[in-house]
């Protein structure tokens, strides 16, 4: 399946995927305590300096990013029409700080670590009777099957701009979702394979 991982090394790319993970769900609750415009926007610009140091291992994710940015545009222009303006400001500001800092995390930690993370993380939970390599696997799928998304849409998009010279659009959604379909089976299969269940 694809990845968003970027094989273009960057300063982020030396941390370790549990200090990422941790940043990331700090930084992303934070975002939510505070419904100030301006502290939202400083995080904003936080989100920016931190995406531009990555320079072109966010390349991958870049058509994303700017998917992210028009949805937050349409969450600000919903709130405008209710004349809710610091509610949409904050709304599309949030939204678009959560995304760069997943994208982030995303870009710069092989799937593989974040799994070993979650392994560590969900180790307590054995006594309970609960499983953390299945639990693990199933978040890595989750994750895994997110990025191939975003991966099959923006090569079904290329394939359709170098046919019509237009973005597909919602033409997309029906061969996007056989690809998904189609990607899901062969993962059924292969785990089936691998561990008879």
């Amino acid at each position: 399946m694809g990845s968003l991982y970027s094989e273009q090394i960057t300063w982020l790319h030396g941390w370790g995927a549990g200090t990422k993970l941790l940043l990331m769900a700090v930084l992303g609750t934070l975002l939510f305590l505070t419904d100030t415009p301006w502290l939202l926007a400083a995080a904003a610009l936080a989100c920016a300096l931190l995406w531009a140091s990555l320079g072109e291992a966010t390349q991958v994710a870049r058509r994303l990013m700017r998917s992210v940015i028009m949805a937050a545009l349409l969450v600000a222009g919903f709130h405008a029409l209710m004349h809710h303006y610091a509610l949409g400001a904050a709304s599309a500001l949030r939204l678009v700080c959560a995304s760069a800092l997943g994208v982030a995390l995303t870009v710069t930690t092989r799937p593989s670590d974040l799994v070993e993370v979650l392994e560590r993380l969900l180790g307590p939970l054995r006594p309970l009777g609960v499983s953390p390599e299945r639990v693990a696997l199933q978040i890595a799928l989750m994750l895994r099957f997110t990025e191939h998304f975003f991966v099959q849409w923006k090569k079904l998009d290329d394939a359709h701009r170098l046919r019509t010279g237009h973005a597909g659009g919602l033409r997309l959604i029906a061969p996007l979702t056989i690809h998904m379909l189609q990607a899901t089976r062969r993962v059924a299969d292969a785990l089936w394979a691998r561990l008879g269940r």
